[in-house]
C-alpha cells in the first residue's frame, strides 16, 4: 500500500418508515493500527468494527494493519442498524485490492456479518429498496432472507449473497450475480377462527359487522367468559382483504420493526395486534432514540385489540387520542421528526366492574358503587368519546351451549362487509376516505345527512343525553355505515336510532 487508499460504497439508513441514502467511505492510511468511525454512528454501528475484523480474517482475507477511518455521510444524521457491516467490510477489501472497484455508485449494499463471514438478515429492507429505486440506482445487494420484500419494488435488480466471499465475487463479476425475481404471495393459510363459532350474542355480532363495514372503533363490556375476546379475534375474519397499496404500507412498517419472518414478502392479511395491559407508552405509540413503530402503527390498516381496557395505565391509553383522530403519530427528535402511520380500528373489551359480575342475574357482585365508578374512571372520558360503538356482551345463556345450530359464517358476513366498503369507495372516489370512519369536517354533513325524522331524533338525543360534537359526528358516521349495509343511499331514522343505541349503551 502506498500513501492513502480510499473506497466508497452506497448503503442506506432508516428513520421512522422512511429511508435515506448513506455513503460509506473507507480510508486506510499509514499510522498506528486504529479503527475509527465517524458520521454519528450509534453503538450498534460502532460494534461492527469487531464483527468486520473477524469476518474478514475468517473469510481468508487480510485485514489492513494500518489506520482505518470509516465515514458515514451525511455526517449530521445519526446512523443506526447492523446492515452497515457488509459495506464497511467490502470497502476495506477494496482498499486491499480484493474488490476490483473502489467506487461502487450503482449498488446499495446491506447485510449484517457473522464472525465466520456469513451474512444475516436485516430489517427495513422494503423502504430502503423503494428509496434506491427513487434515486435511480440499478441494484441492491443483500442477504437472501430479505430478497422477497426487496423484490416487491419493481425496476431494481435484487442480488443476494450468503457470505462475504460471495459478495466479493459478485462485485468483481457482476454478470455472474444471482438475481431474484418477485413472486406473487401465496394466499394466507385458512384460519380456524370463524364467526359461526359464536353462540348467541346477536347484538355484539351485529356491532362487530357494523364496525368492520365502516372501520369504526368498538368497545365491548360484559362479564368474564361472555365471549368478548372471542368476538374480537374473529373481527379479522370479516374484514375486506388488503389492497396492494395497503399491503405495501403494512409490509414496510413490519420490515422497519423487524417483524417480517425470514423469507416473507408482501403481507396479505390485515394486522391484528393484541398487546398486554402492562405495555409502556413508547411500546404502544412508538419512539426510542432511533424511533421505532409502536403497536398502533403495527396495527395500521388492521385491528388493535386492547383486552381488559381499564387495566392499562390511563396515561398510556390517552396517548392514543391524537393518533385516533389524525391517523398518524409524529415522534419528534432533536434532528428531525419521524411520522408513523396509525390508521387502525380500535377494539377494546372490559368488565362491568372489578369482579366482573355487575348486572349478572345469577352471580352476586361484590363491588361497591364507589369501586365501580373508580374502575370505569380508569378509562378517560375523551378516549371513551372516541369509541363509535359501545355494546353490552351478556352472559351466554345455558340453552346456547347445547344448540348445534351455527350462526352465519365469517365468509357470509365478510361478503356484506365488502359490499358496504365498495359502496363507500365508489361514493368517496379513489383519492377520498377509505371508509366512513375516516370522514372529516364537512364531508360528514355532506355524506351522512339523515332524513327529517333522523335529524329530529338526533336533536332529541343531544338534548337528553348531552352528546358532544364529536359524538354527534360519530353517530352520523355509524348511521351511514348501517345504511350502507342495508344497501340504502339515504340515511333514515331507523339507521340513526340503531347508531344511537350503540352510542348510549354505557
Amino acid at each position: 500500500m502506498s500513501g492513502c487508499v480510499l473506497a466508497s460504497l452506497r448503503s442506506a439508513a432508516v428513520f421512522g418508515v422512511e429511508a435515506y441514502p448513506v455513503s460509506v467511505e473507507v480510508d486506510v492510511s499509514y499510522g498506528l493500527p486504529r479503527f475509527d468511525m465517524v458520521g454519528l454512528p450509534d453503538i450498534i454501528v460502532r460494534e461492527s468494527r469487531d464483527r468486520v475484523r473477524a469476518a474478514i480474517k475468517n473469510s481468508g482475507y487480510e485485514f489492513p494493519g494500518h489506520r482505518i477511518t470509516v465515514n458515514l455521510a451525511p455526517a449530521d444524521v445519526r446512523k443506526g442498524g447492523s446492515w452497515f457491516d457488509l459495506p464497511i467490510a467490502l470497502g476495506l477489501l477494496a482498499t486491499n485490492g480484493d474488490v476490483a472497484r473502489r467506487s461502487i455508485d450503482d449498488t446499495v449494499v446491506l447485510g449484517e456479518l457473522s464472525l465466520d463471514g456469513a451474512i444475516n438478515a436485516v430489517r427495513g429492507v422494503l423502504p430502503i429498496a423503494a428509496a434506491a429505486r427513487r434515486l435511480g440506482l440499478a441494484r441492491i445487494l443483500l442477504p437472501p432472507q430479505n430478497a422477497s420484500e426487496a423484490c416487491i419494488v419493481t425496476g431494481l435488480q435484487v442480488c443476494t449473497v450468503r457470505s462475504l466471499a460471495e459478495a466479493v465475487a459478485v462485485l468483481n463479476r457482476p454478470d455472474d450475480a444471482r438475481l431474484e425475481t418477485w413472486e406473487a404471495p401465496a394466499p394466507p393459510p385458512d384460519d380456524d377462527a370463524d364467526l359461526a363459532d359464536v353462540r348467541g350474542q346477536l347484538a355484539p355480532r351485529r356491532a362487530l359487522e357494523i364496525a368492520a363495514a365502516g372501520g369504526h372503533n368498538l368497545l365491548m363490556c360484559g362479564p368474564p367468559g361472555a365471549g368478548k375476546t372471542m368476538l374480537a379475534r374473529r373481527l379479522a375474519t370479516i374484514l375486506p382483504p388488503l389492497t396492494f397499496d395497503e399491503a405495501l404500507d403494512c409490509t414496510a412498517i413490519h420490515s422497519v420493526a423487524g417483524l417480517l419472518p425470514a423469507g416473507s414478502g408482501l403481507l396479505t392479511r390485515r394486522p391484528f395486534r393484541a398487546p398486554h395491559h402492562s405495555i409502556s407508552g413508547v411500546a404502544l405509540v412508538g419512539g426510542g432514540p432511533q424511533p421505532r413503530p409502536g403497536e398502533i402503527s403495527l396495527a395500521h390498516h388492521g385491528v388493535l385489540f386492547l383486552d381488559e381496557l381499564p387495566e392499562f395505565q390511563r396515561h398510556v391509553l390517552d396517548l392514543m387520542r391524537q393518533p385516533l383522530e389524525e391517523g398518524r403519530v409524529p415522534i419528534a427528535r432533536a434532528a428531525r421528526t419521524a411520522v408513523f402511520p396509525s390508521r387502525f380500528m380500535l377494539v377494546a373489551a372490559m368488565n362491568p366492574c372489578p369482579c366482573g359480575f355487575a348486572g349478572v342475574e345469577r352471580r352476586a357482585c361484590r363491588c361497591s358503587p364507589t369501586l365501580i365508578a373508580r374502575y370505569h374512571a380508569r378509562v378517560s372520558g375523551p378516549l371513551r368519546d372516541r369509541m363509535d360503538l359501545i355494546v353490552d356482551v351478556p352472559p351466554v345463556p345455558a340453552s346456547a351451549f347445547d344448540d348445534t345450530t351455527k350462526g352465519e359464517s365469517s365468509v357470509t358476513v365478510c361478503t356484506r362487509v365488502v359490499d358496504a366498503r365498495v359502496r363507500q369507495w365508489q361514493r368517496y372516489g379513489e383519492d377520498g376516505p377509505r371508509s366512513n370512519a375516516d370522514l372529516k369536517g364537512g364531508a360528514v354533513a355532506r355524506h351522512c345527512r339523515p332524513d327529517a325524522d333522523g335529524r329530529r331524533l338526533l336533536t332529541q338525543a343531544v338534548q337528553a343525553f348531552g352528546l358532544s360534537a364529536r359524538g354527534y359526528a360519530r353517530v352520523l358516521k355509524v348511521a351511514r355505515t348501517i345504511a350502507d349495509l342495508g344497501g340504502s343511499d339515504r340515511v333514515r331514522s331507523d339507521d340513526v336510532a340503531e347508531a344511537l343505541q350503540y352510542r348510549l349503551a354505557q
